[in-house]
């Protein structure tokens, strides 16, 4: 396995809370995106107020350590309640090794997003596991 970080979720906050957290830490992002910056074929339209609204946010804090966040729209993600708005994202070394540990850790809970290539380069899916924790499992494909 690659590395397990913090990933958080906010109800349009996100990038007022990542800009102090990059204050607090002193790093810059490694990766900012928008909803808007990312073709969604086969979502319906956004409202132009969701577009702005951060998909994804990296923030190395320390020692292979990333703080990682996106916000909440109505038409990705379910409602931001505290307490549901925080998961464990999993990095893996190979899609075989994603679809292992997403394997293991969905039995018995629910699927939010089955295994999948997504339009950002990696491997995703999402998973409420049977004790009500939120994962992220990822494997990123290598750059050409």
């Amino acid at each position: 396995m690659a590395a397990i970080n913090p990933y958080l979720t906010y109800d349009g906050t996100c990038e007022q809370a990542f800009n102090f957290y990059k204050g607090v830490f002193g790093n810059e992002f490694t990766n900012i995106t928008r909803f808007s910056d990312m073709p969604m074929p086969d979502q319906p339209p956004m409202s132009e107020a969701d577009g702005k609204k951060i998909m994804h946010v990296a923030l190395p804090i320390g020692e292979g350590t990333i703080l990682m966040g996106s916000d909440t729209t109505g038409a990705f993600g379910p409602e931001t309640i505290a307490g549901n708005n925080f998961s464990i994202s999993v990095n893996t070394n190979s899609e075989d090794e994603a679809n292992k540990i997403f394997k293991g850790l969905s039995s018995g809970g629910n699927v939010g997003m089955p295994m999948d290539k997504v339009p950002w380069g990696s491997y995703f899916g999402m998973l409420t596991d049977k004790f009500g924790i939120n994962w992220m499992v990822s494997y990123d494909y290598p750059k050409n």
